[in-house]
């Protein structure tokens, strides 16, 4: 495969890229700043072999391919991801590589599971650890996701059994399947950062050392987010203390060293943000944590797999002794498998950087499903058939409609804005959020109703993402900012009005952008908002990121992660069983 021109305008940038594809790569070995060349087909020394990682990130679940038409099912508009296609690029490429001589590791770097589809979601998801195993996985470092029903599921997840959750009462049935029980992971899920508080313990193994031909072993370290504490529940995680991802692989170094291994790779849950989505096989203009994490690793690590972010990259960047480190990340959902070509030195046993390569892959669906992960999709989607059209409240009309009024305002962004507003997953601390946002995208259909009955599958259908609830504090400006963003920035060609609870405003859509928003037209619970004042807000975690054009949100503090936005949702149907939907009121317009 020869480089586009696109692929070479991408090479441009202030950083080194490996790339690794059919008949054409590109050295990894320039310092950082440096200028990329093209260089012949690579061939491994004869003093050298092979080892071929494929490596993947943020599956969150997505057995089923997701709609091609949105973010989360394609790359650059190219059709991407699907459990079933995915284990058919994995077995390609490992295919390839066997026929050079090479042998395989495949790793991930954390959230395989969590915020994830109801497919894998309504079995606490044990579908998607069985995929894995199917799919051949040999370790995964530890995501903030994975402790998202604690960590004591967790240690489930590696280790098998059942749990007692009511077979589907509370729209999660544990080892559906009578006639078999959950066996666990066949990988290792690694997490070296993560310990039993006020111990050296740790709660999952800190690494594992995968043996190849003619002896050579390659260690993999797992290292999890270590500002998980702060972004999921806390009953989920008490117990434990998460440290600094540097210090504690530094620390493993010299142990490693002394059992004999120099090749050493790191499976890091962070990341990191390239300038460029899209030039997925590079990573201009990357910031991030990841780029001070990666200057400030031990240079005896060859290799960091990272993720978290949900980027595609592929990156070389500086150690701390100055010399250039594949960077990878690949995506999420499982859109893209990264591969890495690691070149071990017969003699020393350790990586050599300069003959190392790279390429991220898009996993395209023009490929045959893989039969076994088609097998297991199709058993789920019979099993979670109850759980889909299980019965969680009525509403008094044939349906809430998403179709906004006049000002941006609708029935159902109400009604959910209300969900997000009552959930009380999100209260910490004693801080109970006041107001709350929703994003008009975030909505994906009507709710329906059958004969007055709404089930599960339907509001699921309504909010399908899996997004997390997040509480934060924002000040009256920071609020007075957020709002006008709505009009202008991003969102001044078309406007995004986000949907309320909490607050009532007015807004002139004649003004100009910026001063749209009614001065002292904004009260919060009833009473104007006061500049200086500082309110609790929730909303869901793409906003909190600034997605949609909301970078107010990027600059609230004290965030804290509570449940999911479907839960908050068909709870709240539940407790007002049957919903009526209001008036929209709460945003109005001037002129």
């Amino acid at each position: 495969m020869a480089f586009t021109g696109r692929d070479k305008k991408w090479l441009k940038g202030p950083r080194a890229v490996a790339l690794l594809a059919a008949g054409a790569a590109v050295v990894l070995g320039l310092a950082t700043g440096g200028t990329v060349t093209q260089a012949a087909p690579a061939k491994p020394k004869p003093t050298h072999m092979q080892v071929q990682l494929l490596a993947l990130n943020d599956f969150h679940g997505n057995l089923a391919p997701n709609p091609a038409t949105s973010s989360s099912g394609n790359v650059n508009g190219t059709p991407a991801g699907g459990a079933e296609f995915l284990a058919t690029k994995l077995e390609q490429l490992r295919a390839a590589a066997k026929a050079q001589g090479q042998e395989t590791a495949t790793v991930a770097a954390g959230d395989l599971i969590g915020a994830s589809p109801l497919l894998s979601a309504a079995f606490h998801d044990e579908p998607t650890i069985e995929a894995m195993n199917e799919m051949g996985l040999d370790a995964t470092s530890v995501g903030n996701h994975e402790f998202d029903e604690g960590y004591k599921e967790l240690l489930r997840m590696q280790k098998g059994g059942c749990l007692d959750d009511g077979d589907g009462q509370n729209n999660q049935n544990s080892c559906p399947d009578p006639k078999s029980r959950f066996k666990g992971a066949d990988f290792d899920y690694l997490s070296a950062n993560v310990f039993y508080e006020n111990t050296e313990k740790t709660l999952l193994a800190p690494y594992t050392v995968k043996k190849f031909k003619d002896g050579q072993k390659v260690a993999f370290i797992g290292m999890t987010l270590e500002n998980t504490p702060n972004i999921v529940t806390k009953s989920g995680v008490e117990g434990l203390a998460f440290k600094d991802e540097v210090d504690t692989a530094n620390a493993l170094v010299p142990k490693l060293r002394k059992e004999g291994i120099e090749a050493i790779v790191v499976l890091l849950h962070e990341g990191g943000l390239p300038a460029d989505p899209r030039a997925f096989n590079s990573c201009p203009g990357i910031s991030g944590p990841i780029t001070d994490i990666a200057k400030n690793l031990d240079p005896a690590i060859d290799t960091i797999i990272s993720g978290h972010t949900h980027q595609a990259y592929n990156c070389s960047i500086n150690d701390p002794a100055g010399k250039p480190r594949l960077v990878t990340s690949a995506s999420s959902f499982g859109k893209i498998v990264t591969e890495v070509r690691l070149s071990i030195d017969l003699a020393t046993k350790d990586v050599d950087r300069l003959n190392t390569l790279a390429n991220n892959h898009i996993v395209t669906r023009d490929v045959p499903k893989d039969r076994q992960l088609t097998e297991l999709i199709t058993k789920y989607q019979k099993l979670v058939a109850p759980i889909e059209s299980k019965v969680i409240g009525h509403i008094t009309t044939p349906t809430v409609v998403r179709t906004a009024d006049d000002a941006g305002e609708s029935p159902l962004g109400n009604l959910i804005a209300d969900a997000q507003l009552a959930d009380t997953s999100t209260v910490t601390n004693g801080k109970t959020p006041v107001v709350a946002f929703m994003n008009p995208g975030g909505i994906r259909s009507d709710l329906v109703a059958t004969g007055g009955a709404v089930t599960f599958g339907s509001a699921f259908t309504v909010q399908p993402f899996n997004n997390y609830l997040v509480s934060m504090d924002m000040t009256g400006t920071q609020i007075k900012a957020l709002l006008e963003q709505q009009f202008s920035g991003v969102n001044q060609a078309a406007n995004k009005v986000l949907q309320v609870a909490g607050i009532t405003y007015t807004y002139n859509p004649a003004a100009a952008p910026g001063s749209k928003v009614v001065a002292g037209s904004i009260k919060i619970a009833g009473q104007p908002l006061v500049d200086g004042t500082t309110y609790r807000i929730v909303t869901n975690n793409f906003l909190s990121d600034g997605g949609d054009g909301f970078p107010a949100f990027t600059t609230a503090t004290d965030k804290f992660f509570g449940g999911l936005d479907i839960d908050a949702f068909a709870s709240y149907l539940s407790a007002h069983d049957p919903y009526t939907p209001g008036p929209t009121d709460r945003i109005s317009i001037t002129s």
